[in-house]
């Protein structure tokens, strides 16, 4: 299979320029202006952006929660994903208790078989951290093309510091990064108590029991830990300007400390928990929304690198069925978590690029360039000859309203009914073949769910 893309503007984490993009098979092959090849498919992308499909290192696939589970398959999920312009996504793969790295590997390979519409690997979750486990780091990192390994300092299943210790050696010394889901369980366990004895249980009193400082303190400790070990860190979903401080604050002190942030982050704030009756569950995530203090603090972030990704944190449960299915009249009852896989491109081009926040090439480099190097998929995350032929033909001017009828996410709801886009794929490729397109109102899926492969990334060179 061949494909020509004629006349769009080619955009890079550096500059953009106009050019052909020449692809055979699945890898694109050159780059330039009236490239004469002879092409089975001929695009003309006149007047739109040629862009590296956008790499979401954040998914929760399936998963389980309050004897329930996440409402998107590694069908529907990679669709969504295909139809927002995501040809990559990195899934967490929460290790059961018992299990070894590969174990849980394979089972959620599995799931994925034959069902997967885009590229994708996974992240190790370490939830039961025996001698072994850590033992296995080196293979994981090193053999099962899965360097990176999440850790929770929050939960039943938290990690302590001296495990933290330990990770952060061991991936230093194979190559592997440490992801933290950065929160003090200590202070939320009080604030749940306090509100407990209160009354305090509706949904905007999920944001109170998990402050700022929650994730102020934690983050400060793991960047302790970090500059104890000499090491390397990335912290997941960070939300407020108190932690953004502290990482900015390491950085400049030498730490290797990285973060990303979400969407939600960026664009809703915590005034969506007083929307009527039960309408708050539908942004109970954690860390909770914050204030548009830390909104414009984590642009801020994105803009001068102290941020150097977003992803979606894409953890869809129905709001009927899934956020009520303990009732409505405990904030700590509902599953924690929302969708946004589908919506992640277009709400940075609209909200970021095009309401001056970000530039164009820095959309491309938190979306696409920086995830694929500090994730290790060296195939992706670029428009150059070598890379895979992951391509959005991207239309900056098509207007688009978001509605939960009119996306792909296996979910009753979006955090961002109504808004009003501008910018949407109007072809989206993975590895060369056409997967998914605009068709009058939408985007909708073209591709084979199954054709999608797993990425064995490679480890982290620390120099």
């Amino acid at each position: 299979m061949s494909l020509l893309i004629k006349g769009g503007q080619v955009v890079t984490s550096s500059n953009r320029y106009q050019a052909d993009v020449y692809v055979e098979g699945e890898r694109i092959k050159a780059i330039g202006r009236d490239l004469d090849y002879q092409a089975e498919e001929v695009v003309d992308a006149s007047g739109k952006y040629v862009l590296p499909g956008a790499i979401d290192p954040h998914t929760h696939i399936l998963l389980p929660f309050m004897g329930s589970h996440a409402k998107d398959d590694y069908a529907t999920g990679t669709i969504a994903a295909a139809c927002g312009g995501v040809t990559s996504i990195i899934d967490f793969d929460l290790q059961q208790k018992g299990e070894t790295l590969q174990e849980a590997l394979a089972r959620k390979q599995e799931l994925a078989r034959d069902r997967v519409a885009v590229d994708y690997s996974l992240h190790p979750a370490i939830m039961d951290p025996r001698p072994d486990v850590i033992d296995e780091i080196k293979k994981a990192a090193q053999d099962y093309g899965t360097p990176s390994f999440k850790i929770f300092m929050v939960y039943d299943f938290r990690v302590d510091d001296a495990t933290m210790i330990k990770l952060l050696q061991e991936t230093k010394k194979y190559g592997g990064l440490v992801q933290v889901h950065a929160e003090n369980v200590y202070i939320i366990q009080h604030l749940n108590e306090v509100f407990a004895r209160e009354g305090k249980l509706t949904p905007y009193y999920h944001a109170l029991s998990r402050p700022n400082i929650a994730e102020q303190e934690a983050v400060s400790r793991a960047s302790k830990m970090v500059e104890l070990t000499d090491s390397r860190i990335y912290i997941v979903h960070l939300s407020s300007k108190e932690a953004l401080w502290v990482i900015k604050d390491a950085r400049d002190r030498g730490v290797n400390i990285l973060s990303e942030t979400c969407p939600q982050y960026l664009l809703l704030n915590e005034d969506r928990y007083l929307e009527p009756g039960f309408n708050g569950a539908k942004y109970v995530m954690s860390p909770p929304l914050r204030t548009e203090e830390s909104s414009q603090a984590l642009w801020e972030g994105l803009r001068g690198g102290d941020v150097q990704i977003v992803a979606t944190d894409h953890c869809p449960f129905d709001f009927h069925g899934n956020k009520d299915m303990f009732g409505t009249e405990d904030y700590k009852k509902i599953p924690n978590g929302a969708p946004g896989v589908e919506t992640l491109l277009m709400l940075m081009h609209s909200e970021g690029v095009l309401q001056g926040r970000i530039s164009l090439e820095k959309m491309v480099d938190i979306l696409a360039s920086s995830t694929a190097r500090i994730f290790g998929m060296k195939d992706k995350g670029e428009i150059a000859p070598g890379k895979d032929a992951d391509i959005v033909v991207f239309d900056p001017k098509q207007k688009f309203t978001v509605r939960q009828d009119k996306l792909h996410m296996n979910v009753d709801y979006t955090p961002y009914e109504g808004l009003e886009v501008t910018g949407m794929p109007s072809l989206v490729y993975s590895r060369g073949k056409k997967v998914a397109q605009w068709n009058e109102d939408r985007v909708e899926f073209v591709g084979t769910p199954g054709k999608g492969r797993f990425v064995k990334r490679v480890p982290f060179d620390y120099g």
